[in-house]
């Protein structure tokens, strides 16, 4: 009779011969609280679907000195980064687009227009995490999509002549749709994240830093710091490889005055304190101003009275406020992501925005006060 065959040790694989070791299995130990894997398309095989050509390179580069040629100092022109705060709807935002794309070519010599084309929300709890994460609106998380037709949208608003802002919230989507940025931002509560600062210290656009959710500029100007420098970390390439990337370091770098738990901070007393900490830190003493979140004390009008502030200071002289940021949309107002009701066009779905044509009205404020300063008024 034959003797029944003892079952291979579970350690040890029956494919595998006698006496080789196989790799230790930890099934049970990694992945327990990840519900499913899904493959995602490679930042090279994107960018060669969706390539940017001579014009668009040429367009983003162009685009990209004028903006560090202001953070700078050496454009007298004010930086107005407008748009919506979130990119919900491709066809809403270029009809968004058209219209500003033409305001700022009737204003482009005392404005340097940059819309916001924002695809990635940062939540405090839990919400709808951008058209990236989710263009369906519906959790349902085709990021695939989201990653292509955001592209594509960045591909068409630069073909219309507007440069295109963004945040870069997530360290791998950069390599998606940076190339077609002029200018990006990182937000207040990621301004302190070392990954985010190695990341902005890399990318070839200039970058804005937000200050704090309370509202402190110190860390803001300790990133301003640390993005100058050169740094080594882990990423992904655009073959969707992991790799160490070493960076140079990125001069075209700002603040962003965006108040805080503190309160508003876009006036004269805030700016002066925000460049006397830039001033100790050894960075430039500029800065740009967002009318809204705690400046607006999140009532979305009232970006106009933090316009109409710094308008009165640049009519005044100053030189230290190198730009504005406006969350704007075709109709004032925001409106809820709700399952089965019908979202109002050209309304915001996250946080309000003012409409298109309070938008015209404080663009064309703000250069009314650019032409007042460059007309010989005491410079502070």
């Amino acid at each position: 009779m034959n003797a029944t065959p003892t079952p291979p040790h579970p350690s040890h694989p029956a494919h595998l011969p006698e006496g080789v070791e196989d790799m230790p299995q930890a099934t049970r130990l990694d992945d327990v609280r990840i519900r499913q894997v899904c493959p995602l398309i490679s930042p090279a095989l994107l960018q060669y679907d969706l390539p940017a050509d001579d014009a668009v390179q040429d367009f983003v580069e162009r685009s990209r000195r004028s903006v560090a040629a202001i953070v700078h100092g050496a454009d007298p022109r004010l930086l107005a980064v407008v748009g919506p705060c979130s990119i919900h709807d491709a066809d809403q935002a270029l009809e968004y687009a058209g219209k500003l794309r033409a305001l700022s070519l009737e204003l482009e010599k005392q404005l340097f227009v940059v819309m916001r084309v924002y695809f990635e929300k940062p939540r405090t709890t839990v919400g709808w995490k951008g058209f990236i994460n989710d263009p369906h609106l519906d959790g349902s998380f085709r990021i695939n999509e989201g990653l292509r037709r955001a592209r594509q949208l960045l591909l068409d608003v630069a073909h219309m002549g507007l440069p295109a802002g963004t945040e870069f919230l997530d360290l791998l989507s950069p390599q998606y749709v940076s190339d077609l940025v002029s200018w990006g931002a990182i937000g207040a509560r990621t301004t302190e994240s070392p990954s985010h600062r190695q990341l902005a210290s890399g990318l070839s656009c200039p970058i804005g830093f937000k200050n704090g959710t309370d509202g402190g500029v110190q860390m803001a100007a300790d990133a301003l710091v640390a993005c100058r420098a050169q740094h080594a970390f882990m990423g992904m390439t655009k073959m969707g490889q992991v790799a160490v990337f070493e960076t140079a370091g990125n001069d075209d770098c700002h603040i962003i005055l965006r108040g805080g738990s503190r309160g508003p901070n876009y006036s004269k007393p805030d700016v002066d304190s925000a460049c006397a900490i830039l001033r100790k830190a050894g960075v430039g003493e500029r800065v740009m101003v967002d009318c809204s979140h705690a400046n607006s004390q999140k009532q979305y009008e009232r970006q106009i009275e933090v316009a109409e502030d710094v308008a009165k200071q640049i009519e005044g002289g100053c030189r230290r406020i190198l730009g504005v940021m406006v969350e704007s949309h075709l109709l004032p107002g925001r409106q809820d992501l709700s399952p089965g009701v019908p979202l109002a066009h050209g309304v915001s779905i996250t946080d309000g925005c003012i409409g298109w044509e309070q938008t015209e009205s404080v663009l064309r404020r703000l250069a009314q006060a650019v032409s007042a300063r460059r007309q010989g008024e005491v410079v502070v």
